[in-house]
Order: structure tokens, then C-alpha cells, then sequence
């Protein structure tokens, strides 16, 4: 990646926004651990919890205009989603401590989920310009989607049992009883017709805890990966597991992937999508857009 350094003459004002529930443990401490091992003669740090989906983003947006010029982010990718969101608007800078049950975006920037080695990171203050897009005129930077994942996402919203495995538990259940559906897609001008049980639409590689369904995408490559995950017999979900893991996704024949800058998709009908994760209700027409390199962040 193409980084900057940057050369500090006075302290840099920088503010932590902290999901207190993301990846269901408890963050009080976690203010007192940066305060240890941020670098003070560089920093100036302070420090905010979210209480309620949306807050994050609201703290970000005011700390924006109010003379902060990195924002982190520290909590899962729908934490960073709401953060980047309003960092991206303003023009700031963005920083990530990845406290999330899955860290898709930051497992492909390579920061690691190691407190200390994320702050060690932040203390070298690299900055690296990367993609963002959107999805119906909502940001993203790691994954959007509909079909089965977005049906789920929705399913565990509800559930009051955070981290992977309540989430793994409730895909099984719910895997019997979802149904694929038919998708009208144009991308780049050229159209599809496809029934698929999930399509993600991928600014990075993966979901998340090392599960790839875009292995060739790039946060700076200018594109987005259109994953299609065809419908299959239910005995075929531990190889639809197993080749994602492997980051196999572009070789199996369960998956088709499509590269393009300008993305339309019309379904059956208006429903469940996902915008990092994070659940949403949207219309049976979403359009999906990349801007590149527009989003300063700091990587290693």
C-alpha cells in the first residue's frame, strides 16, 4: 500500500469511539489501556462510548466539528461503518481498533485484532487512502448484501447472544427454511439474470474472521465484487464453508463473481439487506457505486 507519513509539530487531537457491546465483551477498561500505550507526544486522546445503534456515528459527526482530526473507530465493522461514514464526509482521518466479533475490514487492512499491536499502529500513524462505496446512498467499506446473509443478519439483531457462535448456531437453523430468489443484476451496462440464495456486493475480500467470499477484491483497486452464491442442496454447506475459508471462493462452482464500478440488482421484492453487517430494510431496487480511494484511514 501507498502510505504517508506524517511529519508532527504539534499534538494530533484524537478521539475513540468505543462500542461498548461489540463482539459481546465488556470495554470499560479499554480507556485506560490506550491511555497507556498511545504515544502522548504525538497524541492528544480522548475518549466516548456509544450507547444505541446510530450513536457512534452521531459522536464522529460532532467530534468532526469540533477540532478532532483522527476519528478511530473501536468496535466491529458496523462501529467503523458509522465512524467512517461521518469521517469520509468531513474529510478526517480515520483509525480503527478492531473489537467486532468478525473485523472484516480490518483483517484485510492487516490490523490486528492485539490491542497493543492495533495502537502500536495507530502510534506510527501511517495514512493510506482507500474505496469507499455505497448501496441505495448508504455507505460502505467493507460488505453489502441481500439473499440469505442479509436475512440472517436481520435474525440475529433480534437475538440477545453476541460473537460468532450464537451467530454460527443461528445460521444452521435458519439455512433449512430460506429460500433462494430470482435477481435481475446490470453491471457496468451488461445484464444478468440470476437465482442465487445470496448476493454480497464486496469492497474487501471478506466477511470476516478469515471467511472469504471475494478473495480477489481490493480496497484500492477501484472495483467491487459482485459475489453470486448460486442456490444449492443443504448437503453442500460444509463445501460452501470450506472453500470460503480456504479463500477459494473465484475457483468453486457454487459461487460466480462479477467486477464493476456501477451495480444495479432488482429482486422479488423489498426486504432484508446488510451494510457491513449491520441489518436494513431496503426496496427491491438497489443500485451500489464505488468512489475511489476516498476515505483516509491508518494502516500498518
Amino acid at each position: 500500500m501507498c502510505t504517508h507519513s506524517y511529519t508532527l509539530h504539534t499534538k494530533i487531537n484524537i478521539l475513540f469511539i468505543i462500542n461498548p457491546i461489540s463482539g459481546g465483551r465488556g470495554k470499560l477498561r479499554i480507556p485506560d489501556f490506550i491511555d497507556k500505550f498511545l504515544d502522548k507526544e504525538k497524541f492528544s486522546p480522548n475518549f466516548v462510548f456509544s450507547e444505541y445503534v446510530g450513536h457512534a456515528g452521531e459522536l464522529a459527526d460532532e467530534a468532526a466539528t469540533k477540532n478532532f482530526d483522527v476519528i478511530v473507530a473501536a468496535g466491529g465493522d458496523g462501529t467503523i461503518n458509522e465512524v467512517a461514514s461521518q469521517v469520509l464526509k468531513h474529510k478526517k482521518i480515520l483509525g480503527i481498533l478492531p473489537l467486532g466479533s468478525g473485523n472484516g475490514l480490518a483483517r484485510f487492512l492487516n490490523i490486528s485484532k492485539n490491542l497493543r499491536y492495533a495502537l502500536s499502529i495507530i502510534n506510527n500513524f501511517n495514512v493510506d487512502e482507500i474505496d469507499t462505496a455505497e448501496f441505495n446512498n448508504k455507505c460502505f467499506f467493507n460488505l453489502a448484501g441481500m439473499g440469505f446473509d442479509a436475512h440472517l443478519s436481520a435474525v440475529f439483531s433480534k437475538d440477545k447472544k453476541r460473537g460468532l457462535s450464537g451467530y454460527v448456531k443461528l445460521g444452521f437453523k435458519e439455512v433449512f427454511n430460506y429460500k433462494a430468489q430470482t435477481y435481475l443484476l446490470n453491471i457496468d451496462g451488461v445484464e444478468y439474470n440470476r437465482k442465487a440464495f445470496a448476493i454480497s456486493i464486496a469492497n474487501s475480500s471478506q466477511y470476516g474472521n478469515d471467511v472469504y467470499i471475494a478473495p480477489n477484491a481490493s480496497v484500492k483497486d477501484g472495483l467491487l465484487d459482485v459475489c453470486i452464491i448460486k442456490p444449492f442442496p443443504i448437503l453442500k454447506l460444509p463445501v460452501l464453508g470450506y472453500v470460503m475459508l480456504r479463500g477459494k471462493a473465484e475457483t468453486s462452482d457454487m459461487i460466480e463473481i462479477i467486477k464493476g464500478k456501477d451495480i444495479k440488482i432488482i429482486r422479488e421484492t423489498a426486504g432484508a439487506v446488510h451494510v457491513d453487517g449491520e441489518p436494513l430494510q431496503m426496496g427491491a431496487e438497489i443500485e451500489a457505486n464505488i468512489h475511489p480511494l476516498s476515505l483516509k484511514v491508518i494502516v500498518p
